[in-house]
């Protein structure tokens, strides 16, 4: 026998699972909703700061300002119910992380190389198969189980090998994460195949 065997999945766009919706990045000024929400800050040319979140836009004077906490101490202060410092930044270098839609270019193969992008402001990767992550362990991940997103988990294991035999990572809620760092407290995991994990 000559030739290449054939794909077994060819014609089965079916066995693996779409990739999850991708995050667009938004300025804080428009008409979207702050409480809660991921975002970045920083100044177009020189650089952004993410893993914080956001609380509702105060109004000083005929400034605008967006109360930033980092995303640790939102947790705490959401879970534990205690005040935490939220230092006021101008809504003009706040953008907020919004799930964007789908594009073509998601489902085709990603080009090596480098990416350029313009400094205007921040911008964010598509989701990125776990499988081709050179390290996940404290990466955002989104699991996806039929057809569902299932999103602010954290990956807590790199890939290893399964009681089955499957590829895997273990994930645990974003909550969890963060409360391992300030009590200690380990959290619960859950096994996922990597097949069915992005780095969000």
């Amino acid at each position: 026998m000559t030739g290449p065997l054939p794909d077994p999945f060819a014609g089965r766009p079916d066995w693996a699972p779409l990739p999850p919706r991708p995050i667009e990045v938004v300025p804080a000024s428009g008409r979207v909703e702050l409480r809660g929400r991921r975002v970045l800050v920083g100044l177009p040319g020189l650089g952004w700061r993410g893993d914080l979140r956001a609380d509702e836009r105060v109004v000083q004077g005929s400034r605008t300002y967006v109360p930033i906490i980092p995303e640790h101490e939102w947790y705490r202060a959401e879970t534990d119910q205690v005040e935490v410092f939220a230092p006021l930044i101008p809504v003009e270098r706040v953008w907020v992380e919004t799930i964007g839609t789908r594009s073509a270019a998601a489902t085709a193969p990603r080009e090596p190389g480098i990416r350029l992008v313009s400094l205007d402001g921040p911008s964010h990767r598509e989701p990125t198969p776990v499988i081709d992550a050179d390290a996940v362990t404290g990466r955002r991940v989104v699991h996806v189980a039929d057809s569902t997103e299932h999103r602010d988990l954290r990956a807590v294991t790199e890939t290893y090998s399964g009681a089955d035999g499957d590829i895997c990572v273990r994930v645990t809620p974003e909550v969890e994460w963060y409360r391992w760092a300030w009590r200690g407290q380990a959290p619960t995991t859950l096994e996922v195949p990597v097949h069915l994990l992005w780095v969000e």
